[in-house]
C-alpha cells in the first residue's frame, strides 16, 4: 500500500505562484508514475503533470506545461508540482496519484488540496 499526503494548497491572484507537495509513505516506490491531477467543479477530473520515479522522466498537460514543473525527492519521499503563472481556470481541487509503471490507472490517491486562483 502506498499513502499520499497533499499539502501546499490555498489562494492566489492571478499571475502568482504556489508549491503543491506530496508526500508518500507506506511500500517503497519501485518503478512507479507518482502524478498530479486536478478536478474543478461541474467539471471531470483531468491529468496535469506525471514523472517517472525511477528515471525522473516528465510529462505534461498541454495547457500547463509552460507554468507548471513536476519535481521529487527521492530521500524524502515527495513529489512537488511547482505551478506558476497561475490563471483563474487552474482552480481546483488537485490531488496526488501514483501506479506502478505496468498498471493502467492510477491506484493509490491523496485526499486533495483545494488551489484557487483570483482575479
Amino acid at each position: 500500500q502506498v499513502q499520499l499526503a497533499e499539502s501546499g494548497g490555498g489562494l492566489v491572484q492571478a499571475g502568482g505562484s504556489l508549491r503543491l507537495s506530496c508526500v508518500a509513505s507506506g511500500r517503497t516506490l519501485g518503478d512507479y508514475y507518482m502524478g498530479w491531477f486536478r478536478q474543478a467543479p461541474g467539471k471531470e477530473r483531468e491529468f496535469v503533470a506525471r514523472i517517472r520515479w525511477s528515471l525522473g522522466t516528465t510529462r505534461y498537460m498541454d495547457s500547463v506545461k509552460d507554468r507548471f514543473t513536476i519535481s521529487r525527492d527521492l530521500a524524502g519521499k515527495t513529489v512537488y508540482l511547482q505551478m506558476n503563472t497561475l490563471k483563474p481556470e487552474d482552480t481546483a481541487v488537485y490531488y496526488c496519484a501514483a501506479r506502478a509503471v505496468t498498471a493502467t490507472d492510477y491506484n493509490y490517491w491523496g485526499q486533495g488540496t483545494q488551489v484557487t486562483v483570483s482575479s
